[in-house]
């Protein structure tokens, strides 16, 4: 018996978030890839785009919102004796998917000590840039817009050992996003490749409605 497997080893997908200025990420790769995936696109009408002519006029591109849900379970990792999902489960797994619609606590005290000193300029409280990656085709920069979490089951110390978490993501474009910020860059990476993939289809239309039948 050699050990070899038929089958293709299947890509997970992740969700990869930053605290910008700073590049260290936090990474969170699905432990099983979701089922299915939902994505809804609807377009932005142009700002005073009401006359003749302008009924294919845009103010960018449509906007788009991703949503899946993502199953966690801590029964592999408690079988090998983990210590971290014996002392506390799915604790950590949960807190990074929680984190990505939280600010960051340095700039939250920041904001307050400004706040108390009477400061006169406060910054914002800017929430993890995530990527969310779906294979080599698909990287997204998003914003994470609700996680709801239902816990299935607890160890002896209530600590959640199963959970599935039910995301929805708003896809950033150039219209949100600085030229600046590297997620600008990823997300027209993006826009050309599906140009790319349009042309493809265009090409391949085309090569199956000219070839002569079998």
């Amino acid at each position: 018996m050699t050990g070899f497997s038929g089958s293709p080893r299947i890509m997970k997908g992740a969700l990869v978030a930053y605290a910008l200025p700073a590049l260290v990420p936090r990474l969170v790769v699905f432990q099983y890839n979701p089922e299915t995936l939902t994505r809804s696109l609807s377009p932005r009408a142009a700002e005073g785009a009401s006359g003749r002519g302008d009924a294919l006029q845009t103010d960018g591109p449509p906007e788009e919102t991703i949503t899946m849900a993502v199953e966690i379970d801590a029964a592999d990792q408690l079988e090998k004796g983990d210590a971290l999902a014996v002392s506390v489960g799915l604790h950590p797994a949960l807190a990074t998917l929680e984190s990505l619609l939280y600010p960051q606590t340095a700039r939250v005290l920041a904001n307050q000590a400004l706040s108390l000193a009477g400061g006169a300029f406060i910054g914002g409280e800017p929430v993890p840039l995530a990527l969310l990656v779906w294979g080599p085709a698909r990287v997204l920069p998003v914003r994470m817009q609700s996680v709801s979490i239902t816990e299935q089951a607890f160890d002896v110390n209530l600590n959640p050992i199963l959970a599935k978490a039910d995301l929805s993501m708003k896809v950033l474009t150039y219209r949100e996003l600085d030229i600046t910020s590297p997620a600008y860059w990823v997300y027209m990476a993006s826009f050309v490749q599906k140009e790319v993939m349009t042309a493809l289809n265009l090409v391949d239309v085309a090569v199956r409605v000219t070839a002569p039948p079998l």
